[in-house]
């Protein structure tokens, strides 16, 4: 398990919310801290991946766990 220094649960939030949450965390942290996203939006997938490219936020991890999707992000 990955440490993280903050997480956002969207689970129930179809796009663009859990992108939409995501960059607004983002924008509250540090460069270099590490964000954690909880989605149950399949279409999240290719989303954080396009957001990650989009904004040079490195997408240090994704995948599922207990039936959600989780993303790991590192601020740039």
């Amino acid at each position: 398990m990955a440490e993280f220094d903050r997480e956002i649960d969207a689970s129930g939030l179809n796009c663009p919310l859990p992108i939409l949450r995501a960059r607004k965390a983002l924008m509250d942290m540090e460069r270099g801290q590490v964000l954690r996203i909880l989605s149950t939006d399949p279409g999240s997938v290719k989303d954080f991946e396009a957001f990650s490219k989009q904004t040079n936020n490195a997408l240090l991890s994704s995948g599922e766990e207990g039936g959600k999707f989780v993303f790991v992000m590192k601020k740039s």
